[in-house]
C-alpha cells in the first residue's frame, strides 16, 4: 500500500471515529503528516505571486489611507486565498531546500502578513465605523421610543449617551432630554439642556422647537406634575389618537393645525404625523408628503418620510423618488430608502442601487430588494457593479431572494476567486439537490484549489453526502481528497458518506 494510500485510509479511519463521536468533538487530522511533506514544494511555488498580489492591494489601498472617510471609503479586500501558503505553521524554507531560499521565502512570508495585517486593520476600521454610528442610531431610536411610551426615566439615560460623545446629532437628543426631564418635574434641568442647543449647535433645526418648549416649561412653572394630573398636551395626545376611529374626515384638517402650530411640541406634532399616515385620504398624504419634502424639524423629516412610504401608491412612491433625488443628506436619503422599501417599490430601489455614489445607501438598497425577493433586479445589478464589497453584498442578497438560479450562474462563470467563493458559500445557504447538484458540477471544472475546497466545505455543511462522495472519489489531489473525506466523516445519515468510508479501509 502506497504513502497516499495509507493517510488516506488513516483519514478515512478518522473520518468515521468523527461520525461516531457525534458532531462538535475536535478530531485528530492525521492527514497533516502528508500536508507538511508537500508544503514546502506548494510555498516556494506560490509566495511570490502572492507577494505581487498583496502589493497591488496595498497600491490600491494607498491613496484611501491619505483619505480616511468611513462613511463613504470602500477598502478592496486583501484575497484570503493570497496568503493560504502561509497559514499552515510550518515554516517557509524549513526541511529540504533551506539555506537562501528559505530566507528569502521568509523575508517574502513577513512582507505578505504585513501587507495583510494592514489590510485587515483598515477593513476593521471602516466596519468598526459603520457599526458604530448604527449602534448611536439605535441608542437614539430607543430612547425616542421610551419617550414615545412615556418611560422617560428610562430614555434619559440613552440621550446622555450620545450627548457625552458630542454625537454629530446630539442637539435632538438635547431636546429628548429635556422634554423627558419636564415631563419627570424637573424644569431647571430641562431648560439648561435646552439652552445648550443654541451653544452647542448654532446652525441646529432644533432650535425653534426648543425655545417652543423653553416657553411652554417656563408657563408652567410652579404646577406639580403627576400621574394624576394630566397636562394639557397629554390630552390633546389621546384626543388624536381617538380622531382617525371617530371622524377622520374631520380628523385631517384638525391635525394639520396641530402641525402648523408653532407652540406645539415636536412630541404632539409626531403623533399627528403618524396619525395622518394611517389615513387613506388624499389630503392626508399631501401633508405627510410636504413635510417629508422641506419639514422644519429633522426627525418630524424623517418620521414623516418612512410614514409616506406606508401610503403604497404610485403618487406616494413617485413623491420619495423626488424627496431622494432633491436632498443630498445621508440620513433623509436612507429614510427614503427605508420607505421605498416599505412600499414595496422595487423599482427606485432598483434606480437607487445603481446610481447613488455612497456605498452604504447602495448597500441598504440592495439589501432591501433581497428582502423584497427582487431576484432579477439583483442579477442586473452584479453584471453592472464594479464594487466587489457591494458584490458580495448582493450575492447575499440573492440568497435572502432564493435567487438559486442567478447564484449557480455567477458561481460558475465569476473570473475572481473570492466572489465565486461567496457565490458558493452562499448556495450552500439555500439547500437542495438543486444548488448541491450544481455545487459538484462546478467543482468538476474548477481549476483554483481554494475554491474547489470552499465546495467541499460547502457540501459538507449541506449534509450533501451523494455529491460531495462524487467530487472525492474524483479528485486527485491529495489534499482535497483528504478534506473530502473528512467531511463526509462528520456527516449523519448519509448512506452514500458511510458507505464510501467503507471502501477506503477496505482498499
Amino acid at each position: 500500500m502506497g504513502q497516499f494510500r495509507k493517510v488516506l485510509t488513516i483519514a478515512a479511519m478518522t473520518a468515521c471515529l468523527a461520525g461516531a463521536q457525534g458532531a462538535g468533538q475536535e478530531v485528530v487530522d492525521s492527514s497533516k503528516i502528508q500536508e507538511q511533506l508537500d508544503q514546502i514544494k506548494r510555498q516556494m511555488e506560490l509566495a511570490k505571486p502572492a507577494i505581487e498580489q498583496a502589493q497591488r492591494q496595498m497600491e490600491l489601498a494607498r491613496p484611501m489611507l491619505d483619505q480616511l472617510d468611513l462613511g463613504r471609503m470602500d477598502i478592496p479586500p486583501m484575497p484570503v486565498w493570497a496568503f493560504a501558503p502561509f497559514q499552515q505553521g510550518v515554516g517557509v524554507g524549513q526541511g529540504v531546500g533551506a539555506g537562501q531560499a528559505g530566507s528569502s521565502e521568509r523575508r517574502l512570508q513577513d512582507a505578505a502578513e504585513r501587507m495583510r495585517d494592514a489590510s485587515d486593520r483598515m477593513r476593521d476600521q471602516l466596519d468598526r465605523g459603520r457599526d458604530s454610528e448604527q449602534r448611536r442610531l439605535d441608542t437614539y431610536r430607543r430612547g425616542t421610543d421610551s419617550v414615545d411610551e412615556g418611560r422617560y426615566e428610562r430614555a434619559i439615560p440613552d440621550f446622555d449617551q450620545l450627548i457625552d460623545i458630542k454625537w454629530p446629532r446630539g442637539d435632538g437628543a438635547y431636546y429628548w432630554k429635556a422634554y423627558a426631564l419636564n415631563k419627570l418635574g424637573k424644569r431647571d434641568e430641562a431648560l439648561a439642556a435646552l439652552a445648550e442647543i443654541p451653544k452647542q449647535y448654532p446652525q441646529s433645526r432644533w432650535i425653534n422647537d426648543a425655545k417652543a418648549l423653553q416657553v411652554e416649561i417656563q408657563q408652567s412653572a410652579g404646577r406639580p406634575v403627576s400621574p394624576e394630573n394630566m397636562t394639557d398636551e397629554d390630552l390633546r395626545l389621546l384626543a388624536i389618537n381617538a380622531l382617525i376611529n371617530s371622524e377622520p374626515e374631520r380628523a385631517v384638517p384638525l391635525l394639520e393645525k396641530v402641525l402648523n402650530e408653532p407652540k406645539n411640541s415636536v412630541a404632539i406634532k409626531a403623533k399627528a404625523l403618524f396619525v395622518l399616515a394611517q389615513s387613506r385620504s388624499d389630503k392626508a398624504r399631501d401633508i405627510v408628503a410636504a413635510y417629508a419634502k422641506n419639514g422644519s424639524n429633522p426627525d418630524l423629516q424623517l418620521r414623516a418620510v418612512q410614514y409616506l412610504g406606508s401610503f403604497r401608491s404610485k403618487d406616494s412612491q413617485q413623491i420619495l423618488a423626488d424627496i431622494y433625488a432633491a436632498n443630498n443628506d445621508v440620513a433623509v436619503r436612507r429614510a427614503v430608502l427605508r420607505g421605498m422599501a416599505n412600499s414595496r417599490d422595487s423599482v427606485h430601489l432598483f434606480n437607487a442601487a445603481k446610481s447613488e455614489s455612497n456605498v452604504d445607501l447602495r448597500r441598504e438598497a440592495i439589501r432591501s430588494l433581497g428582502n423584497m425577493q427582487a431576484a432579477n433586479e439583483l442579477g442586473q445589478l452584479y453584471g453592472s457593479e464594479t464594487n466587489n464589497d457591494l458584490k458580495e453584498s448582493i450575492l447575499q442578497s440573492l440568497m435572502n431572494a432564493r435567487g438559486t438560479d442567478k447564484l449557480i450562474e455567477i458561481a460558475k462563470t465569476e473570473k475572481n476567486p473570492e466572489l465565486r467563493g461567496a457565490a458558493i458559500r452562499y448556495l450552500g445557504n439555500t439547500r437542495g439537490d438543486k444548488s448541491a447538484d450544481a455545487l459538484a458540477s462546478i467543482y468538476s471544472s474548477e481549476s483554483d484549489k481554494n475554491v474547489k475546497a470552499q465546495i467541499i466545505r460547502t457540501l459538507g455543511s449541506q449534509n450533501a453526502g451523494k455529491q460531495l462522495v462524487e467530487v472525492t472519489r474524483n479528485e486527485k489531489d491529495r489534499e482535497l481528497k483528504a478534506q473530502g473525506v473528512l467531511w463526509l466523516g462528520r456527516m449523519k445519515g448519509s448512506k452514500e458518506a458511510t458507505d464510501y468510508l467503507m471502501e477506503l479501509i477496505n482498499k
